[in-house]
């Protein structure tokens, strides 16, 4: 879902994105420190960027091991047509269903899916299996994870001219 602000993002407003990525908990006052205005210039900003539908929400990060379901894959759907049917979507009312994207290339679907172990993913891809027109699927089990962050609000203006040095 994606809303268009009444004005194009500034420094200021992704600065203070950032912050409330990095922790929403802090006050407006704190947030005005770090940005370089007041508190109530950051709340009147936030206000603005809540009304345009640029903050979606607030929530929490858990850890899927301490509640229990450490069994981390990312399940690519093979479907008929685009993949996307009522049933599918019905999918989403299982807890274990983190994400779900329609996309290009060589699936329909792919799936973030988060479970207590292997045996509670293969009930779920049983799930999967049972709808109509789902030809097949092809699970990634998450090993570690190096990198998992919400939306960033920073964007990359100058790219390095070289690729990363492999060190």
């Amino acid at each position: 879902m994606s809303h268009a602000i009444d004005r194009p993002l500034d420094p200021f407003d992704r600065t203070i994105l950032g912050e409330l990525a990095r922790d929403a908990r802090q006050s407006y006052a704190d947030i005005g420190q770090s940005v370089g205005l007041s508190a109530p210039a950051v709340h009147e900003r936030v206000k603005k960027l809540k009304a345009s539908g640029t903050i979606t929400g607030t929530s929490i990060a858990i850890d899927g091991a301490a509640i229990g379901k450490p069994f981390l894959a990312f399940v690519h759907v093979d479907a008929n047509g685009w993949g996307k049917s009522e049933r599918m979507m019905k999918l989403r009312a299982f807890p274990e269903v983190e994400e779900l994207h329609s996309v290009t290339g060589d699936t329909c679907v792919i799936m973030k899916i988060r479970t207590e172990n292997a045996d509670a993913m293969e009930k779920f891809l049983a799930q999967l299996y049972a709808l109509p027109g789902v030809r097949g699927t092809k699970s990634y089990v998450v090993l570690t994870t190096y990198l998992d962050r919400p939306v960033q609000a920073e964007i990359t203006k100058d790219w390095p001219d070289i690729p990363l040095p492999l060190e």
